[in-house]
């Protein structure tokens, strides 16, 4: 890690090098500050939601979901998300798909993705369809399958989960 931490900062400061033979003499411009090198940059991810959106309601569903199926496998905490979340319709679809497909209906799949993604799609006559983006495998080649997920706009609760395409 940190031979490419050095790497990195080896390029930065011949880029940096570069650009001050390069700048033309007198400009009146002032430099900005060089940056920190990319390893010693604090990042703080923020992440926020509205209770009364269903595209947000999706993505707490799925953020909360795989972390339950990660931590926890599939036992009591999957199954009240599921019954928090999702209308007893779909749990029952889900339910006689996962018997026969051996499979999690939610996500589609026998294994656990690494990270997931929920987008707005469309809205009419009161629902909402958002699209999720699962993503499977490491960084080097992640892998991503599609899911359309349909939720009901008076009550936000997940109608309908269904293997969806790329958009």
């Amino acid at each position: 890690m940190s031979g490419t931490r050095t790497v990195r900062r080896a390029a930065l400061a011949a880029a940096l090098t570069a650009l001050a033979v390069t700048a033309p003499a007198g400009s009146s411009a002032t430099a900005a500050p060089a940056p920190a090198p990319a390893g010693d940059q604090t990042e703080v991810p923020s992440r926020g939601g509205r209770t009364d959106s269903a595209v947000d309601r999706v993505a707490h569903f799925y953020g909360s979901y795989l972390d339950a199926v990660t931590d926890d496998g599939r036992g009591a905490l999957t199954q009240a998300l599921r019954a928090h979340y999702l209308t007893p319709e779909l749990r029952a679809r889900l339910a006689n798909w996962e018997q026969r497909e051996h499979a999690d209906g939610v996500l589609r799949a026998q294994d656990t993705p690494t990270a997931w993604r929920v987008t707005y799609n469309d809205s009419a006559m009161g629902r909402a369809w958002t699209r999720v983006r699962l993503t499977w495998g490491g960084p080097e080649q992640p892998r991503h399958t599609h899911l359309l997920v349909t939720s009901d706009l008076n009550t936000l609760r997940i109608s309908d989960i269904e293997p969806g395409s790329e958009q």
